[in-house]
This record gives C-alpha cells, structure tokens and sequence, in this order.
C-alpha cells in the first residue's frame, strides 16, 4: 500500500478532478505490476497496473492493491471494477472507500458480488491525507485551502508603502524558497491574492520556475481598481476577478459579482465548488489571509521566514495551527501547520 501512495504521488497536479491513485499487483509475494492515474480521461492506476503485467495468466492467483476504491461507473473511462473482474483477480485490498456519491462503496459492493475478496482500510489514514483535496471537495463542499507567506525575521510580510518601489516585488526569502512556492502552484488548482497584493506587488501568480500548469488566477477586487496593464490581465491563465459590480465572462478573464456585506471567503469557496476546483493557495496580502483565518476556512499554512528585518511595515497574519514540520531552505526555514478544527 506505500507504494500504491509512491505511485499516486506523481500524479499531483496533472490528475484534477480524479484523485489520486496507484496501484500494484502482488503474486507469490512478488510485485508483477504496478501504475498509477497520470491525467484525467486517461486509464486509471488499476488498468495501468493490470496491462503492466506480463504473464496474464498469473492475475487469477493474484491480489491487486489500490490506494482507493476502484471506480464502479462509466465517466470518461470504463469502471475499474468490471475490469478487476474480467482479468480474473480474486483478491483487492483497498485502501481507502471514495467519497464521490458516483462511487461510495458501490465499487466494493461490485468486486464481492463478483467473488472477489476485498479487504478494506489498509494504511486508510495515510491514504485519506493524501487525497485530502479530493476527501474535502467531496465531504465538505469546498476546495482544501492552503495559506502561504513569507516573513521576516522580525514578523513583517511586507515593508511600509513609502519605503518601496511601486510595482515591484520585495522579496523576503530566498530563490530556493521561491522555486519551491513555483512548484507548489503547479500542483495546485487556483492561487489567490487580494488588490493590494497586486497593486503594491504586481504579481504573476504563474508557474515560472518549475514545470508544470499555471493554476487559475483568482483576485479580489471590490471595485474593479485594478489597471489593466497589471500582469493579472496578461491572458497568461484563466483569472477570476471577485467583484461588487459586474458578472462577465472574456476569453480567458472571469468576472463574478459577490456580495461584500455577507462572509466573503463562503461565496468563494462555493464559488470554487461550483467550478470543481479543489485546491487552493492564499498568497495575500495580510489582509486577505487573515480574512480566510478568521472564518476557519483553512487546512495548512505554509510559513516562510527569512532572515532580513523590515522595523516597521505590514505584520505577518495571526493564527493558531497544529506544527506539522519544519525545513531549512540555505537560510531560510520552512513551517507547517494544519488546522485541527477542520
């Protein structure tokens, strides 16, 4: 089963709106099999792993283990299920049940009908954490939120607005910091920032440093100030802008009116249900996050630390996590926390 999660793994990113999954056959003791879901509407990890198999013949004397329930119904590929039964395996061991209502146990309800031996729950709990964003998008009608920010060793996020440069960056971390925040928005499906992150900062929100899909551009911007020539509306990915005025779509610009006087961060998070987004980073500004942290509407927080001091400026947001992990990026560590009330 570990190594059913080290196969799902390499589909971060690239598997949306499927989870995650990989399996492996095993006969005699001995792997003769293995594959994991690589993009969506292509083969699942099982009939990867199945076609993997050299001698066919052996899979009726196998056992055949997923990360997940096997699919029961026809999407853009036919059910895992049927075809765990047509090769004959007898034996599934699976790790944890899938929360899609398309499937809910009906997978495993077919393989016992069928004669298969199933054995359910092995490793669930590492097997829950990592579909985290498929279990959240599918239990709790929302994409999993992660916060990100960088600070300084002093707790600052940014300096004070004279004491910048208008339309640049100031950067608090270091380039091995900022390659790995590249990376993470590639394995994500949204990225969101608030006005004043794009007016003070001018961001991109893309993946430059790493490869992989841009996420789609999410903006709150209540009175539509943005200028048109801010990088947002470079037509490089898709960009929402949350607003107070107008609903419109252009090309590749979103515009979606909200109300500002009810909870914000719930008319997003239905909003991005809606749009069957499943993941999410909050990059900023201090306000913006602090908003998303006042609501509980957040599941980690990636904190970066540098090493410089700003004296004065904007104060890092206040919140309260369970420590997951730390790391040193050269001279600049890395935090984690989870939120345990979610």
């Amino acid at each position: 089963m570990l190594r059913c999660i080290q196969l799902a793994k390499n589909g971060l990113g690239t598997t949306y709106p499927n989870p995650l999954v990989g399996s492996v056959i095993v006969h005699d003791g001995k792997a003769i099999g293995e594959g994991w879901h690589y993009k969506a509407g292509q083969p699942h990890a099982e009939v990867n792993a199945i076609k993997s198999v050299k001698k066919h013949e052996l899979l009726k004397e196998a056992t055949i283990y997923v990360n997940l329930e096997p699919c029961s119904h026809f999407g853009k590929t036919p059910p895992c299920a049927d075809l765990i039964i047509e090769s004959g395996i007898k034996k599934v061991v699976v790790g944890s049940l899938d929360p899609n209502p398309k499937v809910a146990g009906r997978g495993i309800k077919k393989l016992m009908e069928a004669g298969c031996e199933v054995i359910v729950g092995v490793l669930d709990n590492e097997c829950n954490v990592l579909n985290k964003r498929f279990f959240m998008f599918h239990q709790k009608k929302r994409p999993f939120i992660f916060l990100k920010w960088a600070e300084t060793a002093d707790g600052f996020i940014s300096p004070k607005n004279e004491t910048r440069n208008k339309k640049e960056p100031v950067w608090i971390t270091n380039e091995f910091s900022r390659q790995l925040v590249h990376k993470m928005r590639s394995k994500e499906q949204a990225i969101l920032v608030g006005t004043n992150t794009v007016l003070q900062d001018n961001p991109s929100l893309t993946v430059r440093e790493w490869a992989g899909e841009n996420p789609l551009r999410i903006v709150i911007d209540r009175n539509l100030k943005i200028p048109k020539d801010a990088s947002v509306f470079d037509g490089n990915a898709k960009t929402i802008f949350f607003n107070e005025n107008e609903t419109k779509t252009s090309e590749n610009l979103d515009f979606e009116k909200i109300d500002f006087s009810e909870k914000i961060p719930q008319q997003i998070c239905t909003s991005l249900f809606r749009r069957k987004v499943q993941s999410v980073i909050i990059e900023g500004g201090s306000k913006t996050l602090q908003t998303f942290i006042d609501a509980n509407l957040w599941d980690e927080a990636f904190v970066f630390s540098g090493n410089s001091s700003f004296g004065e400026g904007v104060k890092a947001p206040i919140f309260k996590g369970v420590f997951i992990s730390e790391e040193k990026i050269k001279d600049d560590t890395l935090q984690i926390f989870k939120n345990e009330k979610t």
